[in-house]
């Protein structure tokens, strides 16, 4: 299984490995945490034009790092709140995603 599709395991850049990116990703991954706080803090707010917004940057920086599957959980999330006042949903939608924020790395698996 790959690492990237593991529910419970890290979550690896495709970019990682890269000793001219290095840096550059493990910036971006110290700090996921902090964005997926933010997701979490404009959904208790209820502000969805927000969750979008930074749904939406999310999407963007994630691909651009090699997080696919970031960017698509993003990417549902952006869509969600774009088209839904379901809270019930987006709230799954940021707790997973947040999840995915945390077990991100820039670090390639041995082996």
């Amino acid at each position: 299984m790959r690492p990237e599709t593991d529910h419970n395991g890290p979550i690896v850049s495709s970019l990682a490995g890269d000793p001219d990116l290095q840096q550059l990703l493990d910036d971006f991954v110290r700090n996921l945490p902090e964005k997926a706080s933010a997701l979490m803090t404009v959904l208790a707010e209820g502000d969805l034009a927000t969750l979008q917004r930074l749904a939406h940057q999310l999407k963007g920086s994630a691909g651009g790092y090699g997080f696919p599957t970031i960017t698509d959980a993003a990417r549902g999330l952006e869509l969600t709140a774009r088209t839904t006042q379901d809270l019930e949903a987006l709230s799954k939608q940021v707790r997973e995603l947040a999840d995915m924020c945390c077990r991100a790395t820039s670090i390639a698996p041995k082996g």
